[in-house]
């Protein structure tokens, strides 16, 4: 300190005594405060202490009076938490574990589809009697996790909701039929492996796009419900129609059963979510944190069952080159819904997350129903190959992770795409302009030869 020019340092003050409890801040009794004496006070306006913020010693003058220490921690006063707040600690980290079960979706179904492949009899248990149920519950945790609120403004998206239905029965059917002559023309593959790809394009769209747009766009869910469910209800009627137009055979659809499956799969657990939401939010909200690790169970049962159970179809002679067929068909499926969309809606503000909804309900079938028709209404079992091989929802789950992994590709792609052709348009630039410096140049000196 100067006595000279009365000016010393003041040290910025720590407040790492000062504790939060029950809503309130305590500071411990043993701190102990002094106030320095009247003629010290310095009248400062407020804005002056914002220049204490950055920096950990300021600079001012005053009197040459010698500052107290007090607001220093004292070392013998340690803070120690409640055992209740350890105990509300913990509840919450159990609580955040449960709710982000989602995150080890990709691996619980790679677990599953090599435990169905491995050992079957760990999901042959499964049988197709409990197909609706376990859909009907994904169907709830959306409902739940949803308001009626959220399905009014899809239904307020009628050109979304037509787009996806052009996406499911006009892009799937078409590129459905591509598939099948390639499968027969190419290929080489019997006549009836081709109908019954061409049959899996025909059928409506599958319930675990719903819960695949939940799991990437929750907000978007219900537009995805929306969708499937009119693509359902239609399917009496157009899946009859793409049939005979593509295979040559009218195939009847069970009005009954299709209406019932839409009762049972959709409209009831979706309705019994929102109702609960609306009476009974507390309870929802005690809910909420056990249904992601539930639904993730119900999933893996979804993808293993039908992989174990169709073990046969899978390993036939023509197993393989089927199974790539499928593959490349539903990706092809996938990325024409995505970028089809995208050019649709470039100028909506959430056009990524429509591109991925759009994307799911173009990509995703019903291929159960496309396995109840194969059986039913054909007579060759090479029919019912690629609904069986395509039923293996492992392989649609895996094209949700695998596009979310792509479209961050594309972005990437994009971007660096972008930054190329900027700098080819500066090159370009410069290289007309050097051209035309040196014709300019070879110009002058014909005028200065002349």
């Amino acid at each position: 300190m100067s006595s000279t020019t009365g000016q010393f340092l003041i040290q910025r003050p720590r407040f790492n005594h000062v504790f939060l409890q029950n809503n309130s801040f305590h500071i411990p009794k043993r701190v102990q405060f002094s106030v320095l004496p009247q003629s010290s006070y310095i009248p400062v306006p407020l804005s002056f202490f914002s220049q204490f913020r950055g920096s950990k010693f300021s600079e001012c003058k005053c009197a040459s009076e010698k500052v107290s220490e007090s607001f220093e921690r004292d070392p013998g006063q340690e803070f120690e938490p409640e055992p209740n707040q350890i105990v509300k600690q913990k509840k919450a980290s159990i609580v955040d574990i449960l709710k982000q079960s989602n995150s080890i979706l990709p691996h619980v179904v790679l677990a599953s589809t090599i435990m169905a492949l491995v050992y079957p009899p760990s999901f042959t248990w499964f049988t197709s009697r409990y197909y609706a149920p376990a859909l009907g519950f994904l169907m709830f945790a959306v409902g739940v996790n949803s308001s009626e609120k959220d399905f009014i403004e899809a239904f307020k998206r009628p050109d979304a909701i037509f787009a996806g239905y052009v996406g499911q029965f006009v892009v799937k059917p078409l590129l459905g039929y591509i598939f099948g002559i390639i499968a027969v023309t190419v290929f080489g593959l019997p006549t009836p492996l081709g109908a019954g790809i061409m049959l899996v394009s025909c059928v409506s769209g599958a319930q675990l796009s719903n819960y695949a747009t939940f799991l990437t766009d929750p907000p978007l869910a219900p537009l995805s419900i929306v969708m499937t469910s009119l693509s359902t209800a239609t399917a009496v009627f157009v899946t009859p129609m793409l049939s005979l137009l593509l295979i040559g055979k009218r195939l009847p659809v069970d009005v009954v059963g299709m209406v019932s499956s839409i009762l049972q799969i959709v409209i009831a657990p979706i309705t019994a979510g929102l109702l609960l939401n609306r009476l009974f939010p507390r309870l929802c909200e005690a809910m909420r944190p056990f249904l992601p690790p539930l639904s993730v169970l119900d999933t893996a049962c979804c993808v293993g069952a039908p992989l174990a159970i169709n073990i046969n179809s899978v390993l036939s002679p023509f197993g393989l080159t089927v199974l790539l067929l499928i593959v490349a068909f539903h990706l092809s499926a996938f990325i024409a819904g995505y970028f089809l969309s995208g050019s649709l809606f470039h100028k909506a503000p959430d056009v990524k997350a429509l591109q991925r909804t759009l994307s799911f309900e173009t990509g995703m079938q019903s291929s159960l129903l496309a396995l109840a028709l194969a059986n039913r209404f054909f007579q060759d079992p090479l029919v019912s190959v690629p609904p069986a091989i395509s039923l293996e929802e492992s392989i649609k789950m895996e094209y949700l992770l695998l596009f979310i992994t792509v479209n961050k590709l594309v972005t990437i792609l994009c971007n660096l795409y972008s930054i190329f052709s900027k700098f080819l348009l500066l090159y370009c630039d410069h290289v007309i302009d050097g051209l035309r410096s040196g014709h300019d140049l070879g110009k002058e000196k014909r005028i200065m030869g002349e």
